[in-house]
């Protein structure tokens, strides 16, 4: 994994005594918990996700954002209703990321979102597909003191980008780095990092060398290759399984049954650590949980302090003790299966 001085040190200058006792306080209640085997939990989240919108421009064919295959409601985060919400749980929170579906950059109060949890202290992220980072936009994110931009770029060349990317523009991706990178030079700031996601897929693994040559030549600070989620892997339709292991999050078993990779042990350290809150509210489990099928909360109707300790969180992680394997959002889960290069 590659270490970052400039980030590392950015993130830890958020640690406050409160944020160390809680993230203290949660690590012994997971690494408890997985002794006794039984949950406990102490503190609050380290880390929340927020979700800006279910809005898209691409249409990406294994995202629901991009299929519009939501069985949700679809909308808008509030600037209003986020910054109540940040108000009860910023003193506990160390990192929040601004992504869970949809494009972010969609959402017009993103960016004063993202001021007012960077005024709060917290280590702000998220996640774009780089088509709205004009040079306005690019400048006003480095104002915003947004500590981490991850921009998806899954291909080098126009016909590549496009085969996963449906109806976007390589150019456009290029052009929005180039901003960023251009306006951290300009206002002499070292955030946010920067770093290119290229989703590891059939289509475009023959491309990885490229891409780090694509990140060096433009002057974005990391590359990081990430497996592909398909949900249908047994018989993979669109043909994005990659055929190099390392960056499979599949791999056929000795019946030739393809499995998921990664292990099945009944416990998660996200379940202890983090959580995600949906546009409208709802609060979920993990980011695995695309649909809100496993709602242990609404915001609308309790505090996040309250839903955090609530019986609805309680049950939940008894059932992942018990049985991980048995909750059908554990079944895809790629923990671990990320590859970071300098």
């Amino acid at each position: 994994m590659y270490f970052n001085w400039n980030d590392s040190i950015n993130l830890m200058r958020k640690l406050t005594f409160k944020r160390f006792w809680n993230a203290a306080k949660v690590t012994m209640s997971f690494e408890l918990s997985k002794l006794l085997k039984k949950p406990i939990q102490w503190g609050y989240p380290m880390s929340i996700s927020f979700e800006p919108t279910t809005s898209c421009n691409l249409r990406c064919p294994e995202c629901p954002s991009g299929l519009r295959a939501f069985t949700r409601e679809k909308g808008m985060l509030k600037n209003n209703f986020f910054t109540d919400t940040i108000d009860d749980i910023y003193e506990e929170i160390m990192y929040l990321i601004f992504y869970f579906q949809g494009e972010p950059y969609l959402n017009p109060d993103f960016l004063k979102m993202v001021k007012y949890a960077h005024d709060k202290g917290i280590y702000t992220a998220t996640s774009t597909n780089a088509h709205y980072l004009t040079d306005e936009k690019a400048k006003e994110t480095i104002e915003s003191g947004l500590d981490r931009l991850i921009i998806s770029i899954d291909g080098t060349t126009q016909e590549v980008y496009e085969s996963y990317r449906v109806g976007g523009k390589l150019e456009k991706v290029l052009e929005g780095a180039r901003n960023i990178v251009k306006w951290k030079k300009k206002l002499n700031s070292k955030t946010p990092f920067v770093f290119f996601q290229f989703l590891v897929v059939k289509p475009n693994e023959h491309q990885i060398e490229d891409v780090k040559a694509l990140a060096k030549e433009i002057g974005v600070d990391q590359v990081r290759f990430k497996t592909a989620q398909v949900y249908d892997y047994q018989n993979d339709p669109n043909g994005l399984i990659p055929t190099i292991d390392k960056y499979s999050r599949y791999r056929k078993d000795k019946n030739g049954e393809m499995q998921v990779k990664s292990g099945m042990k009944n416990h998660c350290w996200k379940l202890w650590q983090s959580n995600v809150i949906t546009w409208d509210g709802l609060v979920v489990p993990c980011c695995f949980d695309k649909d809100a099928m496993h709602r242990l909360g609404n915001l609308k109707n309790q505090s996040f302090k309250e839903i955090w300790h609530n019986d609805n969180y309680k049950q939940f992680r008894s059932e992942l003790m018990a049985g991980r394997k048995n909750i059908d959002i554990c079944a895809n889960c790629s923990e671990g299966l990320s590859v970071w290069e300098d």
